[in-house]
């Protein structure tokens, strides 16, 4: 089943030069991908390759300047009011940053209640209670939900936000660099955490990476993007045995790679 479709998605910025000249920048040309329900789809490139754009006009949080976006089955592109607030509890983001998407001066408890306040919903149990629940679902000390975002490391904080995105019961969670500026093995940590979510919850994830190791561990689908526009995809399999595309090769060839001697030596020396 198909849970969100862009056909044709484009996003072009206009700026003014010194002298008053308007240029045009095309960040985003012709994007057209699905996501399943139920799957992972990698959208995957460079710095400034256009995949942080195509992110936040999935999440509506930014509008295409042409193109169109369906949720299963309806077109969302031009939701407005209820529609949208209907949308966006069905779509949730977590950011690359974890301290500077989350508010310094609230609890991990209001935090966590955000969402489900915007949304009007009243938690079973009340607040402190769902919030715990939260926090106990992705790791983390349900007794600690009266603290501050600054007195938990960047995987905790993050982790806070993936229970915030969780807390509306999305059908689909946008992973934009969700774990690039975290260290590696907090990395293997947080993806850990994210494929289990998955198996539990069934939701899908557009995973937004410019790390191909990364996303060989938890993409099905990867779609890859270079100036704007995506030059392949297909399943991770095809993406990575038989790459088409040269840009694509180039990306792959850039993927750190243990030596096959120094890795026979240390086996021996084990």
């Amino acid at each position: 089943m198909t849970l969100l479709r862009a056909r044709n998605l484009t996003k072009r910025f206009v700026a003014r030069g010194p002298l008053g000249a308007k240029a045009e920048f095309t960040a985003v040309d012709q994007a057209s991908f699905e996501v399943r329900l139920g799957e992972t789809l990698a959208v995957v490139g460079e710095s400034g390759s256009g995949k942080s754009t195509t992110a936040r006009m999935i999440a509506k949080l930014m509008d295409p300047t042409e193109g169109t976006l369906e949720f299963e089955g309806t077109d969302v592109t031009h939701a407005k009011g209820a529609e949208l607030a209907r949308f966006r509890s069905n779509v949730q983001v977590v950011f690359q940053d974890p301290f500077s998407s989350l508010n310094p001066r609230h609890t991990v408890e209001r935090i966590l209640m955000a969402p489900l306040l915007y949304q009007g919903i009243a938690p079973k149990g009340g607040k402190r209670a769902h919030a715990k629940e939260l926090m106990e679902r992705v790791g983390l000390n349900p007794d600690h939900s009266l603290r501050y975002p600054s007195q938990f490391s960047g995987g905790q904080a993050q982790r806070i936000g993936i229970a915030r995105a969780l807390a509306v019961n999305p059908r689909l969670v946008i992973c934009d660099e969700a774990v690039s500026a975290l260290d590696v093995s907090v990395q293997a940590q947080i993806i850990e955490l994210l494929r289990r979510l998955q198996r539990e919850s069934g939701f899908s994830y557009v995973f937004i990476a410019h790390d191909l190791a990364v996303v060989r561990q938890i993409a099905q689908r990867v779609a890859v993007m270079s100036k704007g526009r995506i030059v392949e995809q297909g399943t991770t399999e095809q993406v990575f045995g038989d790459p088409q595309e040269e840009y694509t090769r180039t990306l792959l060839a850039a993927i750190p790679r243990i030596n096959p001697e120094w890795d026979r030596r240390r086996r021996e020396n084990s």
